[in-house]
């Protein structure tokens, strides 16, 4: 080809090359082109890294919540899938994870980077031990033990994370005074020292008695009875006479037989003061009370030991409370009580435990604590029930701890106290009063103590994990 024609191919070829690119560019077909290959290479999954560690557990193929720790098959026979140790949701602290999967450099003699191998514990705290490194049924390798963390088996060391996830709280242990109140039923009865008997001691004719009876209210002084009584009569003669001077001074003697005779003093000091013996004689109120029973009759004749009347004191009464055997330790003479009657709404009446009787009930175990309390106005009637509140525990400060600091077994009671750094050591403690909120604590535990008050009973079971892979090793050594 000549150089003409070469030049009309090369101009024919640069027109057709313009006319196309300005086609394509008129057309957008570079940007949608580009479109498609950024969109297919956004769409291709980057390669995954390799899963590594031991197999955990399987899941289900589709992701239901469906798991397995052994190799099974779904309902459409699909297997399910391998969970790797690198692919499980852990709660661990993840800076501590490649220390305790990876498996440390073992010298022959049993030596490694932390020390000296003693066995393998199992991972999931069962007391289950091994001498060889091995896995459990789920797959997971045993947790070696190096020597010197075993070095004091009475301190439990648990991890700053388990701290945080199991809520561990701690208090201190302080001096304080421990109150609560003891709930017990109880029954409103007479004073004793407030009641009165009126009887003759000698043979006796009831000449006239009184406008009262039972139940009503009676004045020191006021007349109950008037009686006649031979050998009253002759007594009385006799003092009178030597009141008179005529067979001498024979005051002592006579005046002592009237009183033996049950002749009021009042009427001693009448016969003194007038020389003169009445035909019949009144027997005055000793007190005053209420009457609660009377047996006197006008014309009746009264043997010796009859009683007559009978008058009590209502100003003062008593409460008299059942307290259970276990709560006898809390209540003291002297502490005050709070009762309050089902039949006086609104009312409350304070008392103070005036006695503890020295006896058990061996059917109720229950024992008898009498309270001593004013009863103004006589609402306070005999044999009413009574709800009853003892001021119970330790007046004087003493060494106190929570209530849900102490962990009752039956057979010991332990207090954990926190050593710092995650250790606590179980102390067994002896108990004294336990109130409301507190626990007086007599030995064991000291003022200052930082002492666990929640989750201890979950360092309690690792203690007693603790101590078995003690007692295990111990009986695996030669």
């Amino acid at each position: 080809m000549n150089t003409p024609s070469r030049v009309a191919a090369t101009l024919s070829l640069a027109v057709l090359l313009g006319g196309g690119g300005y086609w394509a560019g008129t057309n957008n077909v570079v940007s949608m082109v580009g479109l498609d290959l950024a969109s297919t290479a956004l769409a291709t999954p980057a390669p995954m890294g390799v899963p590594t560690g031991a197999i955990i557990y399987y899941r289900h193929p589709d992701g239901l919540p469906r798991f397995s720790a052994t190799p099974k098959n779904a309902d459409d026979r699909r297997s399910f899938v391998a969970v790797h140790a690198s692919e499980d949701v852990s709660f661990e602290d993840k800076a501590k994870a490649p220390e305790s999967t990876k498996t440390a450099d073992v010298t022959p003699t049993g030596e490694t980077d932390k020390g000296r191998i003693l066995y393998y514990r199992n991972p999931m705290g069962l007391p289950d031990t091994s001498k060889v490194s091995k896995k459990d049924s789920m797959g997971m390798d045993y947790i070696p033990v190096y020597e010197g963390e075993q070095s004091d088996a009475s301190t439990v060391k648990v991890s700053l994370s388990k701290l945080q996830r199991t809520g561990v709280k701690t208090a201190s242990a302080e001096m304080a005074s421990i109150s609560r109140k003891v709930r017990v039923p109880g029954t409103v009865t007479l004073d004793e020292r407030l009641v009165s008997i009126i009887s003759m001691r000698t043979d006796s004719f009831v000449d006239d008695v009184a406008n009262v009876t039972t139940g009503d209210h009676i004045g020191k002084g006021e007349k109950l009875f008037r009686f006649y009584s031979k050998e009253i009569a002759t007594a009385a003669s006799e003092y009178a006479v030597g009141r008179d001077g005529s067979r001498g001074n024979d005051d002592a003697g006579s005046a002592l037989r009237l009183k033996n005779l049950g002749v009021p003093q009042d009427l001693i000091d009448g016969i003194a003061r007038t020389r003169q013996v009445p035909t019949s004689m009144t027997y005055t109120a000793p007190r005053d009370g209420i009457v609660l029973g009377r047996a006197a009759i006008a014309g009746m004749m009264a043997k010796p030991g009859d009683v007559l009347f009978r008058i009590a004191d209502t100003s003062d009464m008593w409460v008299t409370a059942d307290v259970p055997e276990y709560h006898l330790a809390s209540v003291r003479i002297g502490a005050n009580a709070e009762i309050t009657v089902r039949s006086l709404p609104g009312r409350t009446f304070h008392g103070t435990v005036d006695l503890v009787y020295p006896e058990v009930d061996t059917q109720t175990r229950t024992t008898k604590v009498r309270i001593e309390l004013p009863n103004p106005g006589g609402v306070l009637l005999s044999n009413m029930y009574a709800d009853v509140e003892i001021e119970a525990g330790a007046p004087s400060p003493v060494v106190s701890v929570p209530n849900s600091a102490v962990v009752d077994t039956g057979d010991r009671q332990v207090v954990f106290i926190d050593k710092g750094d995650g250790r606590f050591e179980p102390k067994d403690v002896k108990l004294g009063v336990r109130g409301d909120d507190n626990t007086e604590i007599r030995q064991g535990v000291a003022v200052g103590d930082k002492v666990v008050v929640s989750a201890n009973f979950l360092i309690d079971a690792e203690s007693n994990l603790n101590s078995a892979l003690s007692a295990m090793t111990e009986e695996a050594k030669p």
